[in-house]
């Protein structure tokens, strides 16, 4: 499997684990030291994984069992050796966000090391 691919993999779980509310989901795509951070309502939000995890988790019921329908889309990847920022929509807890998803490639894996967003509606 090439590298866009693994990311793309990686991305989709990212997705799924806020679309199922799955905190470990949360945890397996994020590198433990990653930031979640963007504006919200115009104020400066700032959140571990362990914090983001959590957050997720609470969203109960889930899209999923809420059956709302799946709206992720890969804008672009770059890829740099090991390292790569991925650049998608999605829509999540009724908004639409623009996230920034920077990667790192340890031990063969990718995983998200920064979290940057911007709600867009």
């Amino acid at each position: 499997m090439n590298e866009k691919t693994q990311i793309e993999k990686k991305v989709q779980l990212y997705f799924d684990s806020m679309y199922e509310s799955d905190p470990q989901k949360v945890e397996e795509v994020f590198h433990p030291n990653a930031k979640i951070t963007g504006f919200m309502q115009e104020k400066l939000f700032e959140q571990s994984v362990e914090d983001f995890a959590k957050f997720v988790a609470s969203q109960q019921p889930s899209a999923k069992e809420k059956e709302e329908p799946k709206d992720l889309e890969i804008l672009s990847i770059e890829i740099a050796g090991d390292t790569a920022v991925a650049l998608v929509r999605d829509k999540y807890i009724g908004l639409s966000f623009l996230d920034s998803l920077s990667f790192l490639k340890i031990e063969n894996n990718w995983v998200i090391y920064n979290k940057l967003f911007h709600v867009e509606t």
